[in-house]
């Protein structure tokens, strides 16, 4: 069984489910202009990222999309990084500026939008190739 905790004090816990070879993610659940942003972007999402295969996440969400065996996950309408502070350097990435964890260099959010979006990588992928691939679909479907 495979596990990744994205998010300090958040539990979300990504596994590889053994009847179905769907991923284990734990959806967020945002609620009005969130949420709407999370079903739009949910649909303008590739079907191939870096290389890796979307695939199905257990239990199924709009909130939530996987690529390889978990190697990369989205979870959109999460909460405001809590380690994240008004002083801290953000990256700006083909027009989303994107939060990097300083504890988990596999973690990164966008942020100063409708939505936060959460992208975990794994270490089989360049994290900002994998971030500059998802701008557009978050530039066209979670407002600033």
């Amino acid at each position: 069984m495979r596990r990744l905790i994205p998010a300090a004090g958040a539990l979300a816990v990504l596994s590889l489910a053994a009847c179905s070879g769907a991923v284990r993610v734990d959806p967020p659940t945002p609620a009005g202009a969130a949420a709407s942003a999370c079903q739009k972007l949910a649909t303008a999402l590739p079907s191939r990222l870096d290389g890796a295969e979307r695939v199905e996440s257990e239990p199924r969400s709009p909130y939530v999309a996987v690529w390889g065996a978990g190697e990369i996950a989205l979870r959109c309408g999460v909460d405001r990084p809590a380690s994240m502070a008004a002083t801290d350097q953000v990256s700006d990435l083909d027009g989303v500026a994107w939060y990097a964890d300083p504890k988990r260099s596999t973690l990164f959010t966008a942020i100063n939008r409708e939505a936060y979006v959460e992208v975990t990588v794994s270490g089989k992928h360049v994290p900002g190739e994998v971030l500059v691939d998802l701008a557009g679909p978050i530039k066209s479907s979670v407002p600033e």
